[in-house]
């Protein structure tokens, strides 16, 4: 193509790749809409640990104590379910005019629930923000693999770490402040300025083209892998709390989960434009990298959700500011998936990184799980940032691979798919790690407080500050250690399951990333002489 529109559609430009000449210097057009991007996705990732800090008022205003947890429920299941079709839907009808439903339904949702008059209301409007959030995360990664070429795109993998090690970080803070200053109804007003400015600078920046299906959406498949992850989702976190997992409850939700994935999987192989395509699983390491981050995210949120617990409860740090106390994990993180980014664009190899962060990550949770009452901060603070270089070393990766593993037409699918396994993998790891955790301090304070102890954790075995304050010096020795046993049961356990994460990264298969710098594989070659794969200029 000797000439395109530029980016905001005010002249030609030349066909040229970025990077090609510039030394890989992004257009400022680009650059203004990948800080758009930026802001999306950190409005997925901070709003629940927002609204998380502001539930306490929430209840305080509205009631509804028993349907608490409803209020992330809703938003959790509602993200999950309706990620694969965002995804899809994308592919199908163009990623900018989605993207942009995506961020006005999360700001509906928003606005709808701080305005909510009761608890049913803001559960109810919750589930509308979760299916907004559905296609933002989605919307950013395939959008990014529109722009940017993959030997490009590990540039921008610090990017992307960053936000969400901002969000694990200030969103306790942001909920805290707005909480306490502004009400709690600023925990979802908050997004609609920054909603606002993505909107516009997407808006008038971006211009992606325009595609028009030729089949109809696949609303058979869609609607069983709904209820499919709706079940596996109500069963991680419904067992060993609201119904034990052996119950007739938890029983039926396996049976309709297992029941509707076996007849979506089925249908796909039949359904004219399917909502996941088969096919991409036959690309090896597309397939592995879904195993990888599977396990990443299982392992993630086991440590997010558990580490403060910890710390709190044994080190006797305050949660106020729980979130700083995952900084060495976090900063770590950034740190070298920043580096790893670097390295990625510049050489144009990437295996190393998933055999060396599922090492780190072994070695990382395998030293947590040694933690005991007398392990000290800085200690932890070292266990936590191999843990943090680890997933480091495979957050970014694995979504680089896997859209490097498929056509352009089929990036939105598999950016929703990897994202998907991801989530999936996190409520896996909070359900089993947590009731892994809960069995053990529950035996534990039998064991060295008696009936007594028994008493205490029979609700839960996650005290809060206050009420770890009001126990007697003996009972509160029992729990402390209690905690540290049930935290060694919970990271053996993940670093057991993150060895088959070093089995899927030895099987990797180092494929040349296609794009500006680096040379093309066929596949990739001829997917640019067929335009399925446009140029970087084609693309913006």
């Amino acid at each position: 193509m000797a000439e395109t529109a530029d980016i905001a559609g005010k002249g030609p430009v030349g066909a040229e790749k970025p990077g090609a000449e510039d030394g890989g210097k992004q257009p400022r057009s680009v650059r203004v809409v990948l800080l758009a991007l930026m802001i999306a996705m950190l409005l997925a990732m901070l709003d629940n640990m927002i609204v998380g800090t502001a539930m306490p008022t929430i209840v305080g205003e509205l009631g509804g104590l028993e349907h608490l947890s409803w209020v992330v429920t809703a938003y959790t299941l509602a993200t999950a379910a309706s990620t694969p079709l965002w995804g899809k839907l994308g592919d199908m009808y163009g990623r900018k005019g989605v993207f942009m439903t995506s961020i006005v339904l999360f700001l509906i949702g928003s606005a709808l629930s701080g305005m909510a008059q009761d608890m049913g209301q803001l559960i109810g409007f919750r589930a509308v923000q979760g299916l907004g959030a559905g296609g933002l995360m989605v919307g950013v990664m395939a959008i990014i693999g529109d722009l940017i070429p993959p030997r490009e795109r590990g540039k921008y993998q610090g990017m992307m770490a960053g936000v969400m090690a901002l969000a694990m970080i200030a969103g306790p803070l942001v909920g805290g402040t707005i909480t306490d200053h502004l009400g709690w109804r600023w925990s979802f007003y908050i997004n609609l300025p920054l909603g606002a400015v993505a909107l516009i600078a997407i808006s008038a920046v971006l211009h992606l083209p325009k595609k028009r299906a030729q089949t109809r959406i696949d609303y058979l498949g869609a609607a069983l892998l709904t209820v499919g992850i709706t079940s596996i989702v109500l069963v991680t976190t419904w067992g060993g709390t609201e119904y034990a997992w052996g119950s007739a409850r938890i029983m039926e939700l396996i049976g309709i989960g297992v029941a509707a994935l076996v007849g979506f999987l089925f249908w796909q192989t039949r359904a004219a434009a399917p909502i996941m395509p088969l096919h991409i699983f036959r690309s090896r390491n597309f397939s592995l990298m879904s195993v990888i981050g599977f396990i990443t995210g299982f392992v993630m949120f086991g440590a997010v959700l558990f580490l403060p617990l910890y710390q709190q409860a044994v080190q006797g740090a305050s949660a106020t500011n729980s979130g700083l106390l995952l900084l060495p994990m976090l900063g770590a993180m950034l740190a070298v998936s920043m580096v790893a980014g670097r390295v990625t664009t510049n050489s144009g190899r990437y295996k190393v990184f998933p055999v060396a962060g599922s090492v780190l990550m072994i070695v990382g949770l395998f030293l947590l799980s040694r933690m005991d009452t007398e392990t000290t901060r800085l200690t932890s603070g070292i266990y936590m940032a191999v843990l943090g270089a680890g997933m480091g070393c495979l957050m970014q990766i694995t979504m680089l691979v896997a859209q490097n593993s498929v056509e352009m037409k089929d990036m939105g699918v598999a950016s929703s798919s990897t994202t998907l396994f991801r989530t999936l993998g996190s409520s896996f790891g909070v359900a089993i790690m947590g009731a892994l955790f809960n069995n053990r301090v529950q035996d534990e304070m039998v064991q060295r407080a008696g009936a007594l102890g028994g008493k205490m954790t029979e609700q839960s075995a996650q005290l809060d500050a206050a009420s770890l304050a009001k126990l007697p010096a003996q009972a509160r020795e029992a729990y402390q250690f209690a905690v540290s046993a049930g935290t060694h049961s919970a990271f053996v356990l993940g670093a057991v399951v993150a060895v088959v994460a070093l089995v899927a990264a030895v099987f990797v298969k180092e494929v040349p990333l296609r794009g500006a710098g680096g040379p093309k594989t066929a596949e990739g070659a001829a997917g640019d002489a067929a335009g399925e794969r446009p140029t970087v200029a084609e693309a913006v």
